[in-house]
């Protein structure tokens, strides 16, 4: 039922005072946040007086070299190409790892053959694909392409596995009874049961491929952060390194944020939890 009370748009002075009061409300949400960082601002450049500014140099100089690297087409560009590696190594990854996942989640035979495989890949440690990605392969573009292969797509046909095995048999005997196609079932059913699962998954791959991304383009990438991060190193230009590590970090907290809006959109139909644990 609509209001009877008419609608007036608000003037740009109380439209600017209402998104003051948004902001300030936004921010004492998450004061605690705000205030760890403050004091790690605030420690960092207390220890810039004593220490070389080789070693810990000050926050407006770490501040200059990041406003360079965001401002500078050509050094943005850079960013640019390591997230596009990123997010081709995750998309190759998260297709492969959902087809794995739905044949272990539905196929008892493929589960039972397939999940020791995965774990015992999940053991190697990413630094040896790097090793063995160098030996197998001569092109820098596929040595990444393996390594996020490789190292995501085991969490993402485990993720999905597991979220598919959480889909309740009390909702599947129920739709069951009702004779649904194969399709009503899977959309019915089968997705949204696996969406959780696959939100989740992206959310844990995106700052390990960040990770595994960085170490590959140290040796041999002649364009991304890593290869930056290793001319910053071989030039002891510490700000240089810590604002390229800043650049990379914001690009994947704004991906995060885009994930999280985009769960809270696909997962309205859940349930708020109720209650929880008071400290």
């Amino acid at each position: 039922m609509e209001s009877d009370a008419p609608h007036t748009a608000l003037s740009p002075p109380q439209a600017r005072e209402a998104w003051h009061s948004r902001l300030l409300g936004l921010m004492a949400a998450r004061k605690e946040p705000i205030i760890s960082f403050a004091v790690i601002l605030v420690s960092w450049q207390i220890a810039s007086f004593f220490l070389p500014p080789y070693l810990i140099p000050s926050v407006g100089v770490i501040v200059a070299a990041f406003i360079e690297i965001v401002v500078n087409i050509g050094l943005l560009g850079d960013v640019l190409i390591t997230m596009g590696r990123i997010f081709l190594g995750l998309v190759l990854a998260f297709i492969s790892g959902t087809i794995l996942g739905v044949f272990m989640g539905f196929t008892q035979t493929v589960e039972k053959h397939t999940l020791p495989v995965l774990h015992f890949i999940m053991g190697i440690p990413a630094l040896s694909w790097v090793v063995f990605a160098i030996i197998w392969f001569s092109h820098v573009e596929t040595r990444i392409a393996f390594i996020l292969l490789a190292g995501s797509l085991p969490n993402f046909a485990l993720i999905i596995h597991d979220g598919i095995k959480s889909i309740s048999k009390e909702y599947l005997d129920m739709l069951r009874a009702m004779r649904p196609t194969r399709k009503q079932l899977f959309s019915k059913l089968i997705l949204p049961g696996m969406i959780p699962a696959v939100l989740t998954a992206w959310k844990v791959n995106l700052g390990l491929a960040a990770r595994v991304v960085i170490v590959a383009e140290l040796v041999g990438a002649s364009r991304g952060v890593g290869n930056k991060l290793l001319l910053a190193q071989e030039l002891f230009e510490m700000p240089k390194a810590i604002a390229w590590t800043l650049v990379l970090v914001t690009f994947l907290l704004v991906t995060q944020f885009v994930i999280l809006l985009l769960e809270h959109k696909l997962l309205r139909w859940r349930p708020a939890k109720e209650g929880g644990m008071a400290t």
